[in-house]
């Protein structure tokens, strides 16, 4: 067996009119519809079917922050080019999301963000991906600091 790539994430959240506001309306993942009575929600990038699944279950309890098992963040590819990420930047910056963190990864650079339910997102560009086509390596290169 070998897998071709991460198909979906599949997110419990609290409030889905104001997931939805931070996934659809703010980072641009088009609605393709919905289930379980209205509760539930697929949305897609363009790439597949759907690459998030949204499902309200109220006050149940957040994630946890710092060290633990389970999900730690989902990548969001944003653009190919820096500038694509500094726009992002000014539109989170715009829309009151606060910015944990900025990360020069080698093969890639990231924004750090917090969704409404607390889940980690890195919002990321890419590099050249010769970068990591002539050194496979590449991708555990140390993290830098990004500034935008």
């Amino acid at each position: 067996m070998k897998a071709h790539y991460l198909g979906h994430v599949v997110f419990y959240v609290k409030d889905l009119e104001r997931s939805l506001a931070f996934y659809r309306d703010l980072l641009g993942f088009k609605e393709v519809g919905r289930l379980f009575e209205g509760k539930a929600v697929a949305l897609t990038a363009g790439r597949t079917h759907h690459e998030l699944l949204l499902i309200e279950v109220g006050d149940a309890p957040a994630p946890a922050r710092g060290r633990r098992l389970g999900l730690y963040h989902i990548g969001i590819k944003v653009g190919d080019s820096l500038e694509e990420l500094r726009t992002a930047k000014r539109e989170l910056e715009r829309a009151g999301i606060p910015i944990e963190g900025m990360s020069d990864h080698t093969v890639s650079q990231s924004l750090y963000l917090r969704d409404p339910d607390g889940n980690e997102v890195e919002l990321y560009v890419d590099a050249d991906e010769s970068i990591w086509k002539q050194n496979p390596a590449a991708v555990v290169s140390p993290i830098k600091p990004l500034r935008l």
